[in-house]
């Protein structure tokens, strides 16, 4: 159900060339970008859970949308959402917050629900650690 309300709110959006694009160099749009939530037991548009990062040994392959993976854009691999929506992860421990955009699929290791690029991560502050635990919450731009 939760797929479903995360789909039915980022579709609208994904591949939309109206959609902002983060200046060269910023964390994205995270600043007063409006987020896709509503009332209800869960969030609509809101997953937790942990992050993980990668970075040098898959810098210039190509992701799963097509294009050339970055290590230091502001990109991420997830399971379902698609290509080319925005979201904004919180590190739940700290507050940091990062906004990326989804380009591949990902991750493949149980229990995780986001691969970060490796600039996100260090953003967040999980370099060291690999992985964190997270919040993610789908963007609506208007």
């Amino acid at each position: 159900m939760l797929l479903g309300l995360l789909l039915a709110v980022a579709l609208p959006t994904a591949g939309c060339a109206g959609t902002p694009r983060p200046a060269a160099g910023s964390p994205g749009p995270v600043a007063g970008w409006p987020v896709a939530m509503s009332a209800g037991a869960r969030t609509a548009g809101v997953e937790v859970g942990l992050a993980s990062w990668y970075g040098r040994e898959h810098h210039g392959r190509r992701t799963a949308s097509g294009e050339r993976f970055d290590m230091e854009a502001f990109t991420a691999a997830h399971r379902s959402l698609p290509f080319g929506t925005w979201v904004r992860v919180t590190h739940l421990a700290t507050g940091r917050t990062v906004a990326v955009r989804i380009n591949d699929r990902g991750p493949w290791v149980a229990g995780r629900v986001i691969d970060l690029s490796r600039r996100a991560a260090e953003v967040l502050g999980i370099l060291g650690d690999g992985v964190a635990r997270v919040r993610l919450e789908v963007a609506r731009f208007p």
